[in-house]
């Protein structure tokens, strides 16, 4: 299994795909690991070199607790990008994932040829993540399990996605989400991403009630020069939602 060490953490990742194609970097929300994309995988294998990360704290990738911050989670992308040999590539984030995502393509505009971001945002409230923090270490994930599970997914949703999901969460390392959960709270990106350079393909959920197109995705249509735009019969965990769909959107503006 390969993992790669940096300041604290060990990071977990998996290559899929094909080696001789474009790369395409594939990034988790908060809460959730790199098997989200599970479903979306079956149609993108053989269009691109694919790599997965769980994020710092979240799957196997082990972290010491603390807080992190967007630029230590964009770090560790390029490490990880870096040890599986891929020197650009294209980014696809859903949520913190989309943070990351955005942070990457202003800290290494180099290296992202084009970027996704996917039910996600530049702002998000400091005040009501600071509390879900405080929450999660002083009472673990069941404390915010209802919360998160309200908007990851719709009532749409099949009820063993949902099962899965919310298992997943429970178990997961607290320090873990607290930590990602502050990258996310202490973001400074809203004012930022006007300097993104890289294509860009904002992807937002009718569904969506945490990162929805308005007050979230407008922003990032508007703000992220030249940046197109498509919506998905989806909540916020796309991926799990409207994999078909999603693969779709990707494939046909990566591949344009």
């Amino acid at each position: 299994m390969p993992f790669t060490q940096v300041p604290g953490a060990s990071l977990y990742w998996k290559r899929d795909g094909r080696d001789d194609a474009p790369a395409l970097v594939l990034l988790n929300s908060i809460g959730t690991d790199m098997d989200l994309w599970d479903a979306v995988l079956p149609h993108l294998r053989d269009r691109f070199a694919l790599l997965r990360i769980d994020t710092r704290g979240h799957g196997a990738s082990a972290a010491e607790p603390g807080d992190f911050s967007m630029a230590m989670l964009a770090d560790d992308v390029l490490a990880v990008a870096d040890h599986a040999g891929l020197a650009s590539f294209a980014v696809a984030g859903v949520s913190l994932g989309g943070m990351i995502g955005m942070e990457l393509a202003l800290r290494a505009p180099e290296r992202v040829t084009k970027l996704v971001p996917v039910c996600t945002s530049a702002t998000m409230d400091s005040a009501s993540w600071n509390d879900r923090i405080a929450k999660v270490r002083g009472e673990g994930m069941a404390a915010i399990a209802d919360l998160a599970m309200g908007r990851f997914l719709s009532d749409a949703g099949e009820p063993a996605i949902y099962e899965t999901v919310r298992r997943q969460l429970l178990t997961m390392d607290a320090q873990g989400y607290a930590g990602c959960g502050a990258a996310i709270r202490d973001m400074d990106l809203a004012e930022r991403i006007g300097a993104i350079a890289a294509p860009t393909l904002v992807v937002t959920g009718t569904r969506d009630t945490s990162t929805p197109f308005e007050g979230h995705g407008e922003h990032l249509v508007a703000r992220i020069p030249g940046a197109a735009h498509v919506a998905l019969e989806a909540a916020h965990l796309a991926p799990l939602e409207a994999p078909q769909a999603l693969a779709a959107a990707l494939a046909s503006f990566l591949e344009s």
